[in-house]
């Protein structure tokens, strides 16, 4: 085993990722301008993109690191059919859901079942197509819906907080499905579309445009929400924000059986930019 997997069996995972995301919420008005410079020196952050590119304007970390991006520099491919990228980030994997089983890295799969965390929601996308982003530090951590669509249900589901990047996939199986994370099923014009946000070491908070940050009613069990028969419906259109991480982590896109697929030149290493045209339905 790696020692890298190893620390993080044995560390208190949610006990770092609570402290980290406290501390990200506070105000330091001498050390946080201080951080963030480190930050973008460390991971070769683009400011230039940003709404606001002065870091030492940024009151926390967390404002810094879910910061918006200028209008235009992320155009949505406007193709009727196209399905766009919903974050900025890169390809970990992606391809046919087989027999219900997505791929997580090279010899290791794992169950859409316990990915979604409900078997009734599951079936539509037995034999449809995944495809996995990581965010890595240096990304744009808000996240958008690659296709039209209502929002009919949403599961937040408590897990573990292992880190999500290349090495712990190749290493640790059921990786995705084990970690805490938000699972949103939108209705589209091709059918049920799944979009699923995975928390991470230091990455405990997600949120979400319509609810804020996103939390289980209790720690032991998933907390499922019902759209489906709100008034007015939760609609969007392509490539409007959804949500955001408070620090790096993963998305995944699940599209059900012979709706569409990915376009060739997108493989796993892909790097993407949200609004991008990833796919076609």
């Amino acid at each position: 085993m790696k020692a890298f997997i190893f620390l993080q069996k044995i560390s208190p995972k949610h006990f770092i990722t609570h402290c980290m995301g406290y501390l990200a919420q506070q105000k330091f008005p001498r050390l946080t301008p201080k951080g963030i410079a480190w930050f973008v020196q460390r991971y070769q952050v683009n400011l230039s993109e940003a709404e606001n590119s002065d870091p030492n304007s940024y009151s926390t970390f967390n404002a810094f690191f879910t910061r918006a991006l200028k209008p235009g520099v992320r155009p949505i491919d406007s193709t009727d059919n196209s399905l766009v990228s919903p974050a900025d980030g890169c390809v970990s994997e992606l391809g046919k859901i087989t027999a219900g089983q997505l791929l997580q890295a090279k010899g290791i799969d794992y169950s859409a079942a316990e990915l979604l965390g409900n078997k009734d929601i599951t079936q539509p996308f037995i034999d449809g197509h995944f495809l996995t982003v990581y965010l890595s530090p240096k990304d744009y951590h808000r996240v958008h819906i690659p296709f039209d669509g209502t929002l009919i249900k949403t599961i937040y589901i408590p897990g573990k907080l292992f880190s999500v990047n290349q090495t712990t996939a190749e290493n640790l199986p059921g990786l995705f499905s084990g970690n805490e994370r938000l699972v949103m099923i939108f209705q589209t014009t091709f059918g049920p579309m799944a979009l699923v946000m995975v928390g991470a070491l230091i990455v405990g908070y997600i949120e979400t445009v319509w609810s804020g940050e996103q939390r289980p009613e209790k720690k032991d069990r998933p907390t499922t929400t019902n759209f489906s028969e709100r008034h007015p419906p939760l609609q969007f259109r392509k490539g409007d924000e959804i949500g955001r991480f408070k620090l790096g982590s993963t998305a995944i896109v699940l599209l059900p059986k012979n709706s569409g697929q990915w376009l060739p030149n997108i493989t796993a290493g892909s790097a993407l930019k949200m609004g991008e045209k990833i796919g076609e339905v």
